[in-house]
């Protein structure tokens, strides 16, 4: 399933990311090192792992994932746009609440939120989502170990 000459790499949208535990404590148990990458503004010496810092600047942390990433790489986000740049280039998305984003689901994840956004410019209130939960953090954790499985073989 994998080319074995290139060691997949796992990129972490990590601004507002609530599972950079579980990923570290995930990944390493496969023998990876996950990338988190984001803006200076969440910089603090309380961190763990591999991180690399971009720009404020919108999208900075995205463009850096996109430049970095490869085919057959894994990229955990929650951004809907980044995950349709991705799932074109053979990379394996995950979502924090264990959803993988794939060509088989991205444009109706897409079609949702371009509607939530027409929704939100027309004056209509637009429902959040869900608050996150334990249950959400235990459904990631068994969708990476799934994934990472998956591709270790």
């Amino acid at each position: 399933m994998l080319n074995m000459m290139k060691k997949i790499m796992l990129f972490v949208d990590a601004d507002a990311c609530p599972v950079k535990k579980e990923t570290i404590m995930i990944a390493r148990s496969f023998g990876l090192e996950p990338v988190f990458v984001a803006s200076y503004a969440s910089y603090s010496l309380d961190r763990e792992g591999t991180w690399v810092f971009v720009d404020q600047e919108k999208e900075a942390a995205d463009l850096y994932i996109v430049n970095h990433v490869s085919a057959n790489d894994v990229v955990i986000t929650q951004d809907m746009g980044l995950a349709g740049l991705l799932t074109k280039r053979r990379v394996f998305v995950l979502n924090i609440r264990g959803l993988l984003i794939d060509e088989r689901n991205v444009n109706m994840l897409l079609e949702r939120r371009y509607q939530a956004y027409q929704a939100l410019n027309a004056g209509k209130k637009v429902r959040g989502p869900r608050p996150f939960t334990s249950q959400n953090r235990k459904y990631f954790s068994e969708a990476l170990t799934k994934l990472l499985c998956q591709l270790d073989h």
